[in-house]
């Protein structure tokens, strides 16, 4: 059973950045791909971004050219650097993690706020 622990959440001003970090730890093993998802209150979950174990990275268009995904497969950890923040990037952000064997495991959210 894998657990993921998020951190970097917080209040940032219009074009500030943040960055994110989700780390897997317990039995993780078959890593696809890792990843960043968010949800803004009365939407749907949307992806954000998404790192595969061959490190191609996939953004929605939302946010391509403003963050930028990364991953330290040694320490099973992901990144979300988030720059040009805007006050529609406020949600809340889960990492996951997508395995062969085990299915997706999902992180307990960090708050994004971006105040105008």
């Amino acid at each position: 059973q894998a657990h993921l622990v998020e951190s970097g959440g917080g209040l940032v001003q219009d074009g500030g950045s943040l960055r994110l970090s989700c780390a897997a730890s317990g039995s993780v093993v078959g890593i696809v791909a890792m990843g960043w998802h968010r949800q803004a209150p009365g939407n749907e979950r949307e992806m954000v971004a998404r790192i595969t174990s061959g490190a191609s990275t996939f953004y929605a268009d939302s946010v391509k050219g403003r963050f930028t995904i990364s991953r330290d497969n040694a320490k099973n950890t992901v990144y979300l650097q988030m720059n040009g923040l805007k006050p529609e990037d406020t949600a809340v952000y889960y990492c996951y993690v997508q395995t062969i064997f085990r299915g997706d495991y999902w992180g307990q959210g960090t708050q994004i706020t971006v105040s105008s």
